[in-house]
């Protein structure tokens, strides 16, 4: 499946029409000490190319905040609304009130708990050989991250973790549990709940997170939306890891009304974001989806969600 360049003009028209109002929530572009293909001017030109209606940068390094205020000045002729959000690893200090609370005034729309520095992450590196093949490393060397976790042994969550739950909370944006492992997630998503967090995501949960169906299926029961990145799914991408079927599996698992489909797009090598876009929306036509169906994975979830 995901012959896009082989689809009838008829197919691919619908794509070209489905494409319009789909919003990004998972956009790799650049500069980032990571090799990217495409940096966030173009990333944002695409976008408006084809009409989309928003695309959130995420950088594992830093916060693309102040770049998308500044381009949603300077490129309002666009009509695509650029966000980003602040990434919990340790160039920000890690797990940090001061970070979330600059990024939260600067415009930040969501939250990333440790992505690549979390300890789950640097595990799942140090014990597969082929990691390096399956998620991008920088461009030069640099530091070995320290391994964070939002738990303490008991299994609580350390108290810095709580205060950034109350200010994700008092200014109602998105908390997402990063690439923390799924046993984390439970007590982490418990507490945002119990703090009055109402804007839950979970990214990529089959891939570095270990979560099942099941556990998907019980995440949307607390009111998370499930994302999954289109890299792994669309062909010419080297993090192609599983096949359409596995995709509606995971589709059904937590139900279209609260998955979002993200690019998870923009690394040397790989289809540009909007490209993805293209592939899984063939993708999921193929599978038997309906085209309101299809808004709602990558239009209308993503909107609902981030509040645009």
């Amino acid at each position: 499946m995901d012959n896009y360049h082989k689809a009838s003009k008829e197919r691919k028209k619908l794509i070209e029409k489905l494409l319009i109002g789909a919003v990004d929530l998972h956009c790799h572009s650049g500069p980032s000490v990571m090799p990217r293909s495409i940096d966030h001017i173009e990333v944002a030109k695409e976008a408006s190319k084809v009409g989309m209606k928003a695309v959130l940068y995420k950088d594992h390094y830093y916060s693309a905040t102040p770049v998308t205020e500044l381009l949603n000045k300077h490129f309002s002729q666009l009509n695509v609304k650029l966000l980003s959000g602040v990434p919990l690893n340790n160039t920000v200090g890690g797990i940090n009130r001061y970070a979330v609370d600059h990024g939260i005034n600067l415009g930040a729309k969501l939250v990333w708990m440790p992505t690549f520095s979390a300890e789950n992450h640097i595990k799942a590196h140090e014990s597969d050989e082929d990691f390096d093949k399956k998620f991008p490393t920088t461009k030069e060397a640099m530091l070995a991250p320290t391994p964070l976790k939002v738990t303490k042994s008991n299994g609580e969550l350390i108290d810095e973790v709580k205060f950034i739950l109350d200010l994700i909370a008092e200014n109602d944006i998105v908390l997402s549990s990063g690439h923390l492992n799924i046993s984390e997630i439970w007590p982490l998503f418990d507490e945002a709940k119990k703090r009055g967090v109402n804007r839950l995501l979970c990214n990529h949960p089959t891939y570095v997170i270990g979560a099942s169906l099941d556990d998907i299926t019980r995440l949307v029961g607390m009111g998370a939306y499930i994302e999954h990145s289109m890299c792994m799914f669309v062909q010419r991408s080297k993090y192609k890891f599983y096949e359409p079927d596995e995709l509606d599996k995971m589709i059904k698992a937590a139900g279209v009304d609260k998955t979002i489909l993200g690019s998870d797009l923009g690394q040397v090598g790989n289809p540009s974001p909007v490209d993805g876009f293209r592939g899984v929306i063939n993708i999921c036509l193929e599978l038997g989806y309906e085209e309101n169906e299809i808004r709602k994975l990558i239009s209308e979830n993503a909107s609902r969600l981030i509040g645009i």
